[in-house]
């Protein structure tokens, strides 16, 4: 009995202690999303699609701007020593001055006020440009020798191509300090910005660094690249055969060597070419036409040296002199010691 009345009056003792903690707790709700913010989402939306997206703008036109330092950066970023008045001229279009005249002009400013001096990088770029092809064309004929004319002609053609260059310009950083009257800049502005970068490097570094910067940025595009991606053959087993008659090789025989699904909506051949019955190359095909001209392009890429299992390009940094007072001691000491 004295225990029962004991579990009572602590019953009763927790209870007027937990209800005495509700009286102080105060409970407050929160929502996650504010009621204004359907009615904005929904006007923001309703504006979008009515003006269209914001036109994009260039970096120079946002805060915190300093296009000489920018261009010093581009400079250091590369590690490439410009000089930085060729630097600046390189990345002024000829569009961006003439768009800039006829402004000052609209003003009503004077003539001698409106006249700007700066010059354009046209004679820059075309240098570049002269530089480039004649670079990349020598550096195939180095590492493919037995490449035909044509074949050179259209790699360089695919390496110095808007595209490929405008694509590599964007990626550098190009675009931003390009002066030019329309942004985003056209691929073909940003082509002879890049060629006139190349020309001022050219001047500021000589050209065995402007070499190495044409190897690092456009001869590593051919990375993954097939050859006749590059090059459009439209007749492949008559180039071999031509190929093969300048080495004295007999004309390849084409031979079925094995098929799967030949009765199939997907068929599949095998076509092997032999010539003085020693085996050249095989290749696949839907039918028999597109599986020997298959293999003729196997074929051709073992002649001309451009097989996926070739040797990589050497891509390895260019020899520096880091100590160039140490050397010029070492040698007049070991001339004193020759001497003696």
């Amino acid at each position: 009995m004295a225990s029962g009345v004991i579990l009572n009056r602590g019953a009763l003792t927790f209870g007027t202690y937990c209800q005495h903690l509700s009286w102080n707790v105060t409970v407050t709700q929160v929502r996650g999303i504010k009621r204004w913010m359907r009615a904005y989402t929904h006007l923001m939306a309703k504006k979008l699609k009515l003006e269209g997206p914001p036109l994009p703008k260039p970096r120079s036109q946002k805060p915190n701007w300093d296009y000489h330092a920018e261009v010093q950066a581009f400079s250091t970023r590369l590690h490439e020593n410009f000089s930085l008045e060729r630097l600046k001229t390189a990345f002024i279009n000829p569009c961006y001055l003439q768009a800039e005249l006829k402004r000052r002009q609209e003003l009503g400013m004077d003539s001698e006020v409106t006249a700007l001096a700066l010059h354009d990088n046209i004679e820059l770029s075309a240098q570049g440009d002269a530089f480039t092809k004649i670079f990349l064309t020598d550096w195939c004929r180095a590492s493919f020798p037995s490449l035909p004319t044509q074949g050179v002609e259209s790699v360089v053609r695919h390496l110095t191509s808007v595209t490929l260059v405008s694509n590599v310009a964007q990626n550098l950083g190009v675009e931003d300090l390009t002066m030019s009257l329309q942004f985003p800049v056209p691929d073909n502005v940003l082509h002879s910005t890049f060629m006139a970068l190349i020309g001022a490097l050219h001047d500021s570094s000589g050209t065995e660094r402007t070499g190495y910067f044409l190897r690092d940025f456009l001869v590593s595009q051919l990375i993954g690249k097939d050859l006749f991606d590059m090059w459009t053959v439209v007749n492949p087993m008559g180039l071999l055969v031509e190929e093969l008659g300048k080495r004295n090789v007999p004309p390849p025989e084409p031979r079925l060597i094995r098929s799967a699904g030949s009765s199939t909506v997907l068929p599949l051949y095998f076509v092997g070419l032999y010539s003085d019955k020693k085996f050249l190359a095989q290749g696949p095909g839907e039918t028999l036409i597109a599986a020997e001209e298959e293999a003729a392009r196997v074929a051709l890429r073992k002649l001309y040296g451009y097989t996926e299992d070739r040797r990589p390009i050497d891509f390895s940094p260019q020899p520096q002199h880091e100590h160039p007072l140490l050397q010029t001691r070492q040698s007049s000491v070991a001339a004193a010691t020759g001497n003696r």
